[in-house]
């Protein structure tokens, strides 16, 4: 008798041909009932994603704090979803593979939107060609086979990273004449009377400052590898490592600071405070603040090579703001934080240190915030005339800085004009303590600022760039949820400068730390720049450049 699995229990099929219907369209049943729980869970996923959307707008606003734990916590129920989801479907990897492959993925029955791709390695990759043979005779009737053709497909696998003991041997010689001992001299290591090579290094420090990895964790991973490294030697290695690189960074900070155009930015940082009360939840820590200050002259085809420049401070003082800009001027786009201001002060000649250019996406975010929990229609049309602001700003990307000013002289201003007109007309109209009308006069009180790249083509229309630098941060913060004193805020800084440096200019972070590690030493001072992320090139390529 045949039998049919239902519902997790098998059950015998009747002969009956009317208890044999009844069996499917309970199947039939059943089965749509799936289909629509998946269609659910999809469904789902897609309302969790058009939310971590909307609070990704506003991560960097002034409620990013509140809202940092719900992202993270949609984040991972997004993640479980999908996971869900993916077991359920089932997806055939014919979908990543292509047509040259023997498996096809059955067509669904309903057209469904996927994120899906053919996944994409890099032309270094490492190749491998594994060919299978048939063998020399026909399995059949014995005849010898030749070949017409072959079948190829693309498996991506990995081998797991693995640690090398180098034995540095100097063979000590003797002249058979005068009996002088001969020896070579013992190559220059990243930090000295370690063990620690130059790729190890950079791996540490690219896994802990740009992955995030705590070092403890990286210790778990070096014993999974069959090594043994304490806590603590990994803790000096990134200090020597961190020293030997002291140089550089400063260089960089110099090259960068020295620029008469920089986006900033600050977010905070928890900072571990022994003096304080460890007891009950927030205490035994004390915020301190991270600035970033970003040069990004991509935008309007500038030939000053991107970078940034992290500034770790104790607390939110102006003090300390005033102290990171004391050698710079020129123009700087930031926020509305008050310890600029000093910045923006004309003296008795009107000169000032710096102009201010502000930031539109700011006041945008204002405004999305009204439209969120109002639904206003005004904010609703202030979200309107600011997008083809951006409409006209994503157009002129990456053209020179002349034909940006010409194209927002024309099109852009009298939009900006008629904004502001538009302005002035709603604040009488609506009551003066809504939350609508404090967006509406913190753009006007900020006007000649945020209209200073109608005058200037080098000038973005928001401070995008200093907030993107500052995401690895946010990121970073899920994981090692405060740093252990001021001195390791400060480390982190200075790591991050060269590190987010290093991949604005698009390299591999760790490949270059590994490079300049092996070389820093024997650089001499006057040399240093060659080594700058903008100016630097493998070994082996100056090497070939050389002969």
């Amino acid at each position: 008798m045949v039998s049919i699995a239902m519902s997790g229990t098998t059950t015998p099929l009747p002969n009956d041909p009317a208890a044999l219907k009844a069996i499917i369209a309970a199947l039939q049943a059943e089965n749509q009932k799936m289909s629509a729980s998946l269609r659910a869970h999809d469904l789902l996923v897609q309302a969790l994603r058009v939310r971590i959307a909307k609070l990704q707008k506003q991560k960097f606003g002034a409620s990013s704090e509140k809202i940092e734990r719900e992202i993270e916590q949609l984040e991972l129920a997004l993640e479980d979803l999908q996971l869900a989801l993916a077991e359920a479907n089932d997806p055939s990897p014919a979908a990543e593979e292509g047509p040259d492959t023997e498996a096809q993925a059955p067509e669904p029955a309903e057209p469904q939107e996927t994120n899906r791709r053919r996944p994409k390695v890099s032309k270094d990759t490492p190749r491998e060609r594994r060919e299978y043979d048939p063998g020399k005779n026909c399995p059949d009737c014995g005849g010898d086979l030749r070949v017409i053709g072959e079948d190829v497909s693309e498996l991506i696998d990995m081998i797991a990273a693995q640690l090398k003991v180098i034995e540095i041997a100097r063979i000590k010689k003797s002249c058979r004449r005068c009996e002088k001992i001969v020896q070579a001299p013992a190559p220059s290591r990243p930090i000295p009377r370690s063990m620690a090579g130059p790729n190890l290094l950079a791996y540490v420090l690219v896994s802990k400052f740009d992955d995030h990895v705590p070092l403890y964790r990286q210790n778990e991973i070096f014993a999974r590898m069959g090594a043994d490294i304490a806590d603590t030697t990994l803790v000096d290695w990134c200090g020597g490592a961190m020293k030997a690189l002291a140089p550089l960074i400063e260089k960089i900070e110099t090259e960068i600071m020295a620029s008469d155009l920089l986006h900033a930015d600050d977010t905070p940082i928890r900072v571990l405070d022994r003096s304080k009360s460890d007891k009950g939840l927030g205490k035994g820590v004390r915020k301190g603040r991270i600035w970033a200050y970003v040069r990004d002259q991509r935008p309007w085809a500038g030939k000053a090579p991107p970078g940034a420049v992290y500034q770790f401070a104790p607390d939110w003082k102006e003090d300390h703001v005033l102290g990171h800009l004391s050698q710079a001027g020129g123009i700087l786009q930031a926020d509305g934080y008050k310890g600029y201001a000093k910045l923006y002060a004309t003296d008795l000649e009107g000169k000032s240190q710096f102009r201010e250019a502000a930031c539109w996406a700011h006041l945008r975010r204002d405004f999305h915030d009204v439209w969120t929990s109002t639904k206003s229609e005004i904010a609703r049309e202030a979200l309107d005339r600011i997008g083809k602001f951006y409409d006209i700003e994503r157009a002129i990307s990456g053209k020179p800085a002349e034909l940006r000013l010409a194209v927002r002289q024309k099109e852009t201003r009298p939009k900006i004009d008629a904004f502001r007109d538009w302005a002035e007309k709603q604040l009488t109209r609506i009551p003066g303590k809504s939350d609508l009308a404090k967006a509406f006069r913190y753009g006007l009180s900020r006007w000649s600022a945020l209209t200073l790249f109608l005058e200037d083509g080098r000038v973005a229309i928001d401070n995008n760039a200093a907030e993107r630098a500052l995401r690895p941060i946010g990121v970073g913060r899920r994981n090692w949820l405060f740093a252990g004193s001021d001195a390791g805020g400060e480390t982190l800084a200075r790591a991050l400068t060269v590190i987010e440096t290093a991949k604005m200019n698009g390299l591999d972070p760790q490949a270059y730390l590994a490079d300049v590690l092996d070389r820093i030493h024997d650089h001499m001072n006057n040399r240093l720049g060659d080594l700058l992320p903008w100016n630097w090139a493998p070994m082996g390529t100056v090497k070939t450049e050389a002969a």
